[in-house]
């Protein structure tokens, strides 16, 4: 045996309301159409990114390559120059989404945010040895 879907009379009659409560036949039709409007819309469709889009993202560098290519040591992760160069690999990635996202206001903080962390880190090495900090600007192409 199939259950019939109520009419909007039916529900107008039966409002699913706690007992004591009050409500009007208008307000229930309006919120039966409603929901039924709201079943009934076409899904939106995905938007489709352009190929001109695609090619603006810049290339992902692994994080293990770019350790090998600046630490200090053999078991170096975490040294200054490692921490500066993930640090700018990260935000070019995040910068190249702003692009294709520019209402990403939490992303945009992100940004700002290891802006600053990587500014102090830069300063502290400039403090500790001026030429590596010459040397490292030059190679990540931080000044023009």
């Amino acid at each position: 045996m199939a259950t019939k879907k109520p009419t909007t009379k039916a529900l107008a009659k039966k409002p699913a309301l706690p007992a004591g409560r009050q409500v009007s036949t208008k307000a229930v039709v309006k919120a039966e159409r409603a929901t039924t409007a709201i079943a009934k819309a076409p899904k939106a469709a995905k938007a489709v990114v352009p190929a001109a889009k695609k090619a603006d993202k810049a290339p992902k560098l692994e994080t293990g390559a770019l350790v090998a290519k600046f630490r200090t040591h053999k078991d170096d992760t975490g040294s200054t120059e490692v921490q500066i160069a993930t640090m700018t690999e990260q935000m070019n990635e995040v910068s190249a989404h702003l692009k294709l996202h520019p209402k990403d206001h939490d992303a945009r903080r992100g940004l700002l945010v290891m802006v600053g962390k990587r500014r102090r880190i830069l300063n502290y090495l400039a403090r500790t040895n001026e030429g590596t900090y010459q040397a490292f600007i030059q190679e990540l192409k931080l000044r023009k």
